[in-house]
């Protein structure tokens, strides 16, 4: 069959399938793109031809940021369990390179997102073109090269006949849930154009099947021991319960052993928030109970947990001199952390044999902590704060507001840290906090990306003014798509997280707030930026809020429209949450003139002689 090179791209994507436990799925359900010289001519026609002539489709938006887009596409595929994903294409120069961000996030999260950036010419015969960077080390260099440690494939097509090799590789790793991440493959432009006779069978249906890895009986058997001794076990689930649609298991694991189950923010929603063995969540923005049962734990059992920082308070949280991990990951290189017994498998495949063989009950103590944490989660979502009302009020007032389906997303700033505290999750799917990056903007990009995953699901884009500053022109395209979108735009006036932060550390908060210039510093009145009438103009339905009260009524209306809708309220940047009693590791300056900074370098040292090696 003659096709372009881009012609096949879309014809092989178009008959891409995933299948596990019977369930088939689009392996590329569509593509996201913003077309310009690098790509209009190539995968833009192809696009186009696929369309108007009813071939094997490839149905494609039109995205407004090319890093946005791969945050939708990173959103769907987290929304389908890695199962489905979304292709992204830009043209060459800076509209490729604006997706490196969203390939760092998609491969941190080891989410499957499928780049094909536009790149230089292959033939060179114009060179240098247009956005082309000379590097005189050789002429086979391009920006696109920046994807490289990005990416968990890469490869540039130099000539058609390369093509099928790097699809099929593309395919298995994307498909791969312990090799996933960004697949990145550069399509030059004059390549995008040129045709090829390619053979027929590349483009038949394929079905790539996704294994569920059953634990190797020895390893198995290793670490039954290991918990079976175990006086304080704790299990911390992690997404890979919920990528593995593990829940059920983990709950007959939890139920059948009385082991409380503390969770990440990927793994919130693993256990409901009132299931008899749920703490809540763990580490520097976890629960107290989570965080005192983990510096009590002897033997903790990672399920699908990657441990970041967060998840450990910096190796801080757990304090047991002997302590001792389990680790269940279908990743080898995530089942070796903290020196564990490793078990690599499947997590509902492990977490089923886990339940089935460890044979041991521990007694449920910490009952009366959870309660009495749960009335402080009461507290705060109904402090009453004012003048303005505080940051967990907001989101006490989403989380009653969502239905048991209903999903909040979130990344960057004080609210992740928040939300992982006090949330309460009634679904597996719906707590969306993209924290293995963190990435400002990710909010109304990942939102619109889990609205096309899943349209049947109300989704609530719950963002500051400093993310939605970043990036709020995907309103522009759910508006244009007619994708409802509920977005509670959340005004602080500033960096309300890292001007917290700042000040802990000793630097007074400098340089986090939205205010006019007044000398050397913004130490003057705050600026006149109104972010509602922003979101006005991109097309979206607004909703001005001042008070809580406002706050509830807002959401409800937002809910029963049938449009994409900002709720917008501004909060007191100055409000707090209760404590995590947990740390992370942010340095503090050793020697300094300032007097906040000696005192919290001294706090900085006293708290670094809790870490450990956990060897």
């Amino acid at each position: 069959m003659r096709l372009t090179v881009a012609q096949a791209v879309v014809r092989f994507l178009a008959n891409q399938w995933t299948e596990r436990d019977g369930a088939e799925h689009r392996t590329v359900a569509g593509c996201l793109g913003i077309f310009g010289h690098g790509n209009v001519a190539g995968l833009g026609q192809a696009l186009l031809q696929a369309q108007r002539t009813g071939a094997d489709d490839l149905p494609y938006r039109l995205a407004r940021n090319e890093q946005a887009m791969v945050h939708t596409a990173a959103g769907y595929a987290r929304m389908t369990n890695r199962l489905s994903t979304l292709a992204c294409t830009a043209s060459i120069g800076p509209g490729s390179t604006n997706m490196l961000t969203g390939a760092a996030l998609a491969t941190v999260n080891r989410l499957p997102v499928l780049l094909l950036p536009s790149d230089v010419f292959a033939t060179r015969v114009a060179a240098p073109v247009l956005q082309e960077l000379e590097d005189p080390r050789g002429y086979d260099v391009s920006v696109n090269d920046a994807f490289r440690p990005l990416s968990r494939f890469f490869d540039r097509i130099w000539r058609p006949e390369q093509l099928p090799s790097a699809l099929l590789a593309a395919m298995r790793v994307l498909t791969d849930p312990a090799e996933t991440g960004a697949v990145t493959l550069c399509l030059p432009q004059d390549v995008q154009a040129e045709a090829y006779d390619y053979p027929d069978s590349l483009f038949a249906r394929r079905v790539w099947h996704v294994a569920r890895p059953v634990p190797e009986p020895a390893a198995l058997a290793r670490a039954v021991e290991v918990i079976r001794s175990a006086e304080r076990p704790l299990i911390v689930a992690g997404g890979g319960v919920i990528y593995a649609e593990a829940t059920a298991e983990l709950d007959a694991l939890a139920r059948a052993t009385g082991i409380p189950v503390a969770d990440t923010q990927a793994g919130k929603g693993a256990v409901r928030w009132d299931h008899p063995n749920a703490v809540g969540g763990l580490g520097s923005t976890g629960t107290p109970v989570a965080n005192r049962l983990a510096r009590e734990a002897d033997v903790v059992i990672g399920i699908g947990t990657r441990y970041s920082d967060f998840t450990t308070a910096s190796h801080t949280a757990f304090q047991h001199p002997d302590v001792r991990f389990v680790n269940v990951n279908v990743a080898a290189f995530d089942a070796a952390k903290l020196a564990a017994t490793g078990v690599v498998a499947d997590a509902r495949a492990a977490a089923a044999a886990l339940a089935t063989s460890i044979g041991r009950t521990w007694d449920r103590t910490w009952a009366d902590e959870v309660a009495a944490w749960q009335r402080t989660v009461d507290a705060a979502y109904h402090a009453g704060h004012g003048p303005l009302p505080s940051q967990a009020e907001v989101i006490g007032a989403v989380n009653d507001a969502c239905g048991e389906r209903d999903v909040v997303v979130q990344a960057a700033g004080s609210m992740p840290g928040d939300l992982q505290l006090l949330w309460r999750a009634r679904d597996p799917k719906q707590y969306h906090v993209e924290y293995g990056y963190s990435c400002m903007g990710f909010e109304i990009a990942g939102a619109l990306g889990i609205k096309l995953a899943d349209p049947g699901r109300e989704v609530y884009a719950l963002v500051g003014d400093g993310s939605y500053l970043m990036m709020a022109q995907e309103i522009v395209t759910a508006v244009a798509e007619g994708i409802k979108l509920v977005v509670v735009l959340v005004q602080n006036h500033g960096f309300a997280s890292i001007g917290a932060l700042s000040e802990s550390l000793g630097s007074q908060r400098f340089g986090t707030s939205y205010r006019y210039r007044t000398g050397g510093d913004y130490g003057g009145d705050r600026l006149p930026v109104d972010l509602a009438a922003n979101a006005e103009s991109l097309g979206a339905a607004v909703i001005r809020c001042r008070t809580v009260a406002d706050l509830v009524e807002g959401l409800k209306r937002a809910r029963e429209s049938d449009r994409l809708t900002v709720v917008h309220i501004e909060t007191d940047p100055h409000s707090t949450v209760p404590g995590s009693d947990s740390w992370w590791d942010v340095p503090v300056s050793e020697v300094s003139e300032l007097d906040s900074t000696r005192d919290a370098y001294a706090g900085y040292r006293s708290a670094k002689r809790l870490q450990r090696p956990y060897l």
